[in-house]
């Protein structure tokens, strides 16, 4: 009877809607399990979102009703799209650049079929309810693998542990295992600035509302703890922010002081991170050196934007081209000396400088009207805001339309926040049916 509890219990987790559209059905219900896998790797959801992608676009032609014309906006990513496409034309590499096109499909489409797609609260709640599941198990995976990766290293010959050289060994690979719990070697199955930015995105839904049970309280303690593990610089400057806005959105003044002081030691925990405290005491520094360590990764970003910054200010209105852009790029890492990133190939490492490397300023007027926006959207909350500034941010720190799980994400992330009858992280979605003297539906995650 249990079981039988718990399968009907996960069946209504999925998709039913109208009875006669199954198409609406099996993409929703495809899109679900997408985002259930992405925290796994890019591979495992792939084939789902291309599904969701083929019975959205059949969804279009069986739809009887034109999309709603204040959604027009949506348009801004196909529009991006023809222009990163169009930049083909004045690239010399059109391997790589059709390659970037391919992957960027799904911001033409996702948009597209969104205007012709109607959700309503549970729809939209349930894309995150997946997510977080996906997150959990990725945790959960993860760590497993460090702890064996870590057991690994501490294995060897007893009888040289026991001498007093082996016994200082021993504790220097105590030390060394740290490496295994943190950033990149902790995160083995997706990048941990996209895994970060699902992570938080979850977070600002959920924390809306109060932690009335002790699971839901236990999910959130492991999603920061799984945050702290990967050590994102950018999200924890994204959580700082975030967690200001929560607490000063509390009305109860003597309960705002009892969150600052919860806040002030989380972000002292926070900031005892050895990867994040070593670069922000090291970040001044830019000789490169012959040894290269995880903690001063963060400074080869900062040298990825100066020298993108050099090269746009040589071609500031087209670009260099989608294809040509990484290229030259890598070349100017080898004029500037910037060894390390050039031996990595690395992009940007940061989306808006990556857009304006691509196509120039047309792109990037383009990208940056998205997110004015987007922020003009969300402006009516503190809530709300946080959430543009959790993409924002993102975006500045990372090249995330570079790489196909970023950009499917964004796809449709982006659109249905920027729908104007659906605010994704809303407690009220208003796109649902109209009622007589009701027009919102409240959001309880």
């Amino acid at each position: 009877m249990k079981l039988r509890k718990r399968i009907s219990e996960l069946t209504e987790m999925f998709y039913k809607g109208e009875q006669d559209n199954r198409v609406l059905t099996i993409f929703w219900n495809s899109l679900y399990i997408a985002f259930l896998l992405l925290p796994l790797g890019i591979n495992l959801p792939t084939p789902f979102f291309i599904i969701s992608i083929a019975l959205g676009v059949i969804n279009i032609f069986k739809s009887e009703k034109k999309f709603i014309s204040d959604n027009k906006i949506l348009l801004l990513f196909p529009l991006y799209f023809f222009i990163i496409s169009g930049s083909l034309v004045y690239s010399e590499n059109i391997s790589d650049g059709i390659d970037l096109t391919q992957r960027s499909l799904s911001l033409l489409l996702f948009p597209i079929i969104f205007l012709f797609v109607k959700e309503d609260a549970s729809t939209v709640k349930k894309l995150f309810d997946f997510l977080l599941f996906g997150l959990i198990i990725s945790f959960f995976i993860n760590f497993s693998l460090a702890i064996s990766n870590l057991a690994e290293i501490i294995e060897g010959d007893l009888m040289y542990r026991l001498s007093l050289r082996g016994f200082y060994s021993f504790l220097g690979v105590i030390a060394d295992g740290w490496n295994y719990l943190v950033e990149a070697e902790f995160s083995q199955l997706v990048n941990p600035s996209y895994l970060s930015l699902y992570i938080l995105l979850v977070l600002s839904y959920y924390l809306k509302n109060k932690l009335t049970s002790g699971l839901r309280f236990f999910i959130v303690i492991i999603l920061f703890l799984y945050l702290f593990l990967l050590a994102s610089g950018a999200a924890y400057l994204i959580l700082i922010l975030m967690s200001v806005l929560l607490i000063f959105n509390i009305s109860d003044r003597s309960k705002r002081y009892t969150m600052l002081i919860l806040f002030c030691l989380g972000l002292t925990v926070f900031l005892k991170n050895p990867r994040v405290f070593d670069f922000y005491t090291e970040a001044t520094v830019y000789e490169q050196t012959m040894e290269y360590d995880n903690s001063t990764l963060e400074k080869f970003r900062l040298l990825s934007w100066d020298a993108s910054i050099e090269l746009i200010k040589s071609a500031p209105l087209l670009g260099y081209g989608i294809g040509d852009a990484n290229d030259i790029l890598i070349e100017k890492y080898k004029e500037l000396g910037y060894d390390y990133n050039y031996e990595n190939k690395y992009n940007s490492h940061n989306q808006f400088l990556q857009t304006l490397l691509q196509t120039g300023s047309v792109g990037f007027g383009v990208l940056i009207t998205i997110f004015i926006l987007l922020a003009i959207r969300m402006k009516r909350s503190r809530n709300e805001f946080s959430v543009f500034l959790i993409l924002f941010i993102s975006l500045m720190f990372e090249s995330m339309l570079v790489r196909f799980n970023g950009i499917v994400f964004l796809s449709i992330v982006i659109p249905l926040l920027l729908k104007k009858r659906s605010i994704l992280s809303s407690r009220i979605i208003r796109n649902a049916p109209a009622i007589k003297n009701s027009t919102s539906i409240e959001l309880n995650p």
